[in-house]
This record gives structure tokens, C-alpha cells and sequence, in this order.
């Protein structure tokens, strides 16, 4: 099995925990950091809008409290053919990830299309590497 294939079983995995009585729009996401581990995660909602987690910030909270701090490629897995990550995800993902990071946004059928972090978000905050280390 590919480390794709991987991905992309984690986040549809992740898809069915989400908590998106609101919008009834489950989101999963699942992050292969550098050294081979995935982590994935799912949209939690709340009743206060704007306080509700996406898919890809669970994902990097599991990530980074299992101790990785860089990614090396994303999957955004939902309904929708085409659900790229929002703006604050996007900076996220960016604060562990650089450039040339592949997001592949899938439906739950497969990959849909497949974005180069920079192509996502072209002018983001981006810390220098040698201000990573925390």
C-alpha cells in the first residue's frame, strides 16, 4: 500500500469521528510527517461558531503532541469535490510544512486535485528554519 493510500484511509477514517451537527459537513485530514508517521483528524464543531476546530488543525495538534514538527504531505478528505483548507488551516499547515508540501484534496472516492502549499497560499506568514526550534 502506497503512503497515499495511507493518507488517504486515515483521513476518511477520521472523516466518520467529526462532530458537525451544525453543518452536517464532515471533514476529515491526515499529515505524513518527515519521518513516515501519520496523523489525522476530523472537524469538531460547537455551537459557538468561530470556536470550532477544522480537520487539518486537529490533525497538526495530534502531530505536534506526538512530538513531530514538520510535514512532508496532507489529505483533506469530504463530500465536496473540491474542499481545499481555509485560509487559518492553510497558514497552519505552512507554519510545519514549506512550499513544496503536497495537499491532495480528495472527495471519498480518491484524490480530486493536488496543490503545492505555495500554490495554496502564495504570500503566508513563514518563519525562517532556524526560528523552527522550539
Amino acid at each position: 500500500m502506497s503512503r497515499f493510500d495511507d493518507l488517504f484511509r486515515a483521513a476518511k477514517t477520521a472523516r466518520e469521528n467529526a462532530h458537525a451537527p451544525y453543518s452536517r459537513f464532515k471533514v476529515g485530514a491526515a499529515v505524513l510527517t518527515d519521518d513516515g508517521r501519520v496523523y489525522s483528524g476530523c472537524n469538531v464543531e460547537n455551537a459557538s461558531f468561530p470556536e470550532g476546530w477544522c480537520a487539518e488543525t486537529t490533525a497538526l495538534g495530534a502531530m505536534v503532541a506526538g512530538g513531530a514538527k514538520k510535514i512532508a504531505e496532507v489529505v483533506v478528505t469530504a463530500d465536496a469535490a473540491l474542499c481545499t483548507p481555509c485560509g487559518g488551516c492553510r497558514q497552519r499547515l505552512a507554519e510545519f510544512g514549506d512550499g513544496e508540501t503536497l495537499v491532495h484534496i480528495c472527495d471519498l472516492s480518491g484524490v480530486k486535485q493536488t496543490f503545492r502549499l505555495a500554490d495554496l497560499l502564495p504570500a503566508g506568514f513563514i518563519l525562517k528554519e532556524e526560528d523552527r526550534k522550539s
